[in-house]
């Protein structure tokens, strides 16, 4: 016998309207569980009433809970679709095939400052700036503003502008800056002539760009600055190869995306490929641990909605494992994003079906590397970590740095270091907080990061390829404070949250990098952050109870400090001193100072103490 919740739904679905539309399950809250979309709304929303779907495990759980049906019309089955999509983004149901992507690709941003500044940055906001990209592979955004530090001197620092600044720093000395934080050290007229060349260069305009550099040599050439007019002369050559490379990719217009899928519910991987002029220039990985019924075909509609519907940049052809409703909808939605023609399709022989067959043998080894916890090589954890940090660079080397007290008493530090896979504990270092009074976890950070750091470059000795910090913003900016106080600029610098495990990175704090609880990334933060924790909590531990101990033994009158290090070395602890017997302590210090330990210790107060 049906439940009347059941009940009630069943007769909902028969009263629905047979057009178009998006169909919502909510829960007894009235929270979105599940949102579909449909051709003809009352024929798909019955179907989840027959015997065949009662029985579906996602379909008889997503029934059990649910309380109510809403839905909303539309005119046509690509608006359904474009609305579907809105709506699984927004309010995220559970019951709904949700994309969960470890990788995001980079933009490059151009500030809207009054000196504008480039930057690497994985998320889109509307704060006024230029973003251009995404570019993939993910060093190709790296590699382009290392371009533009070269070639148009605008630089990526994290200084602040708005403070006065007496001298420039490095990066102006070795022509990769104007120097924008020193005033009068640049015009702004040539500043802004230097952004506008960049904001030409990445709108992908050469053209335009190269004839602007020519009329810069002639005019340099003619007020016989040779110098800088054979400057821009190769400036111009490598404008005008990139334009060419270009023309060429367009023309070809082999760009293709391959998806493919490996599940073994509740756990399923899927890989996406990118082909650009017939080769692979990148792929993405996802991951589910929900999955109560595995559906290929369902799978690949949602991902490709999700995945394509809202993005900037679109591929001529997108090849997938399973046909899918709704596949001509889609097909139409994107070419009109587009402006070209998109086909989606599953191959069944020759070449393309061996990718999408190469595809699927990847997506299986992402599953095997996720969920049977294989460990990846040192290399590809370190290319991983770049990635998803956004690093200039593979970090062979990580130093960690925790505070440890106890209620603002004997203030530690501990410093750690990952190189090359392994941790190196040769190389760890302990400190003892010597500027900070009370409970000032920022305040001791930045005493320690700096005198680690200024230790560093007294010697000339190479800096890490990252600085972990165990914390959130307030330790990452006090890290930082202390790098710019010694004039260390551009050094990668990131703190990870216990709380929440986000990873904050220096000049991206309000986009934190949220890795999922499986990835391999994440554990190996996790695992040297723990570990420098470990670190000082060890050390903080034993310099308390030294101090705790010693000044017990401090206490018995007629025993000097000689004596009581004696006594230490000889027993290790004031307890095997209190249980040791009146001979073996008149072996080591004497029968004075040994009768002298015998009667603090059978005193009653005395033994109180000790024991409190």
């Amino acid at each position: 016998m049906e439940s009347p919740a059941l009940e009630r739904l069943r007769e909902k679905a028969s009263q629905l309207p047979t057009a178009p539309g998006v169909y919502l399950y909510r829960d007894a809250a009235g929270r979105v569980i599940y949102v579909g979309k449909a051709k003809n709304l009352r024929a798909r929303v019955r179907s989840y009433f027959s015997d065949d779907r009662l029985a579906d495990a996602k379909t008889g759980s997503l029934l059990a809970e649910a309380r109510s049906l809403d839905f909303i019309l539309v005119d046509n089955e690509k608006e359904a679709l474009a609305l579907e999509n809105n709506l699984i983004k927004e309010a995220k149901p559970r019951f709904n095939i949700l994309l969960r992507d470890d990788k995001t690709y980079p933009y490059i941003k151009l500030t809207a400052e009054k000196y504008p500044r480039v930057y690497v940055t994985r998320r889109l906001r509307k704060d006024g700036a230029a973003y251009f990209g995404p570019y993939f592979p993910g060093n190709l955004a790296h590699r382009l503003v290392d371009f533009i530090h070269r070639n148009f001197r605008v630089p990526s620092c994290k200084v602040d502008l708005t403070r006065h600044h007496p001298k420039p720093c490095l990066e102006y000395h070795i022509h990769r800056c104007h120097g924008p934080c020193v005033a009068g050290l640049i015009p702004d007229e040539t500043y802004a002539r230097a952004v506008r060349e960049v904001r030409l260069f990445l709108e992908g305009r050469q053209g335009d760009l190269a004839e602007g550099l020519r009329q810069r040599m002639r005019q340099a050439a003619e007020e016989l600055r040779f110098e800088e007019a054979a400057a821009l002369r190769d400036l111009i050559a490598t404008v005008e190869e990139l334009e060419q490379r270009q023309k060429m990719a367009a023309a070809s217009g082999h760009d293709i995306d391959i998806l493919a899928l490996h599940a073994e519910p509740p756990l399923a991987a899927a890989n996406l490929f990118h082909l650009r002029n017939g080769r692979i220039v990148d792929r993405r990985e996802f991951f589910w641990e929900d999955v109560s019924e595995y559906d290929e075909a369902e799978f690949v509609s949602a991902l490709l909605t999700q995945l394509y519907l809202d993005a900037r940049y679109i591929p001529s052809a997108i090849h997938v494992p399973a046909e899918f409703e709704g596949r001509e909808a889609l097909e139409e939605m994107l070419t009109e994003r587009r402006g070209r023609r998109v086909e989606i399709h599953t191959p069944q022989r020759g070449r393309k079906k061996a990718l999408l067959e190469l595809v699927r043998n990847n997506a299986r080894v992402s599953f095997e590397s996720r969920f049977r916890v294989r460990q990846p090589p040192s290399r590809a954890i370190q290319e991983a970590l770049q990635e998803a940090l956004g690093l200039p660079e593979a970090p062979r080397r990580i130093e960690c740095f925790d505070i440890s007290h106890t209620q603002g008493a004997d203030q530690v530090a501990s410093m750690v270091v990952w190189e090359d896979g392994r941790m190196k504990k040769a190389d760890y270092r302990k400190f003892i907080i010597r500027t900070v009074q009370g409970n000032d976890d920022f305040a001791s950070l930045r005493e320690v990061v700096g005198r680690r750091y200024a230790r560093l470059q007294e010697e000339g000795a190479a800096f890490p390829g990252l600085i972990l910090i165990d914390g959130g913003v307030g330790q990452l900016h006090a890290a930082a404070q202390a790098l710019e106080a010694i004039g260390v600029v551009n050094q990668p610098l990131a703190s990870i949250a216990k709380r929440e495990e986000w990873i904050y990175v220096l000049g991206q704090e309000d986009e934190p990098v949220v890795l999922d609880r499986f990835s391999p990334i994440l554990h190996l933060v996790q695992r040297i952050r723990d570990e420098a924790h470990r670190f000082a909590l060890t050390f903080h531990r034993t310099r308390r109870n030294a101090a705790r101990l010693t000044s017990e033994l401090d206490r018995i009158p007629g025993v000097g400090p000689r004596t009581v290090q004696r006594l230490l070395r000889e027993f290790g602890s004031p307890e095997r001193v209190r249980e040791a017997r009146e001979d073996e302590l008149a072996a080591a210090v004497g029968r004075a100072a040994a009768r002298r330990v015998k009667q603090f210790y059978s005193a009653p107060h005395s033994a109180a103490e000790a024991s409190s």
